[in-house]
C-alpha cells in the first residue's frame, strides 16, 4: 500500500527546519486543509496553487513530489 504525499513528507518535519522541504512539512502540518490522504499529484499542487501561500516555490513541491516517487518506488521493489 502506497503512503500517501503527506504521511511521506511529515518525515521532513523538523522544529527548526534545515531546507526547504523541511520548510513546506512543517508548513503543510499546519495547514489543517491540505490534502492528507492524496497520493495524486494534480489534486496536491491545484491545492498548493490555490491555498499555498506558505510555499515559496511550486519547485520546492516538485522536488518532494519527485522524492516520493523515488521512495514510493523503492519501497515497492523491496
Amino acid at each position: 500500500m502506497r503512503k500517501s504525499f503527506y504521511h511521506f513528507l511529515m518525515k521532513y518535519r523538523h522544529p527548526e527546519p534545515k531546507d526547504e522541504i523541511s520548510v513546506f512539512a512543517n508548513n503543510a502540518y499546519h495547514d489543517h486543509s491540505f490534502p492528507k490522504i492524496s497520493e495524486d499529484y494534480d489534486e496536491i499542487s491545484s491545492y498548493l496553487e490555490l491555498n499555498g501561500q506558505y510555499l515559496e516555490s511550486m519547485s520546492v513541491f516538485d522536488e518532494a513530489w519527485e522524492q516520493y516517487l523515488f521512495t514510493e518506488k523503492n519501497d515497492q521493489d523491496r
